[in-house]
């Protein structure tokens, strides 16, 4: 019987998906609200797969993968957002998950990709991927895609309108730190204030 770990924060969620897979004949191994407790957890359970939402307090879900994929036995992993695929389906891919899937997405599309990640195969939604690769993309979009996953992080936080202070607990930063990348994200993203980086976040569907 393979054995999954859910990292997500909303509890309504971990529940549904503890029961789905379990109805498929799948062990929940563990749960995790938030990204460091799953990488604890990971590392603790080794399950053969981590179902992983990217927005996740703390450790993001990017970087969640990123570091699950640094360390040596690493486990297939499963993206489940609310997301835009075709903004995050190829950052997914870029930083080692094997899958996204959409919560919006039948509940038949998430059993059809685990079974294909446990057996060795990659499952994303195709017209997201060649729309990311071979189409001429909106400026928007080529924005987004040159900024570091950290930077990404940052930006969820702005678009909350986080404070430097909040940001820096959050991320585990220093307050200089997270003004440096304000101000990198500034110049990438042709803004001149924290409002348009906001616009620009709501606008692309970061947050």
């Amino acid at each position: 019987m393979h054995n999954i770990l859910i990292i997500d924060d909303h509890p309504v969620t971990r529940y549904a998906l503890g029961a789905l897979l379990a109805r498929e004949g799948y062990l929940v191994a563990g749960e995790a609200a938030e990204g460091r407790h799953g990488l604890q957890l990971a590392h603790e359970l080794k399950p053969d797969l981590v179902l992983v939402d990217l927005g996740l307090p703390g450790l993001d879900g990017l970087e969640v993968i990123a570091r699950l994929r640094a360390h040596g036995a690493t486990p297939r992993i499963l993206v489940l957002s609310s997301l835009p695929a075709a903004t995050y389906a190829r950052r997914c891919l870029q930083a080692g998950a094997h899958g996204f899937v959409s919560k919006e997405a039948d509940t038949r599309d998430l059993i059809a990709a685990v079974q294909a990640i446990l057996c060795g195969y990659c499952f994303f939604p195709s017209e997201a991927l060649s729309a990311a690769t071979l189409d001429p993309v909106p400026d928007d979009a080529s924005l987004l895609a040159q900024l570091s996953n950290r930077e990404l992080a940052v930006l969820k936080q702005i678009a909350q309108g986080a404070s430097n202070k909040t940001i820096a607990e959050a991320l585990c930063l220093s307050n200089k730190t997270v003004s440096t990348y304000k101000a990198r994200l500034l110049a990438k993203l042709n803004a001149s204030t924290a409002f348009e980086l906001m616009e620009f976040a709501q606008r692309t569907g970061v947050s």
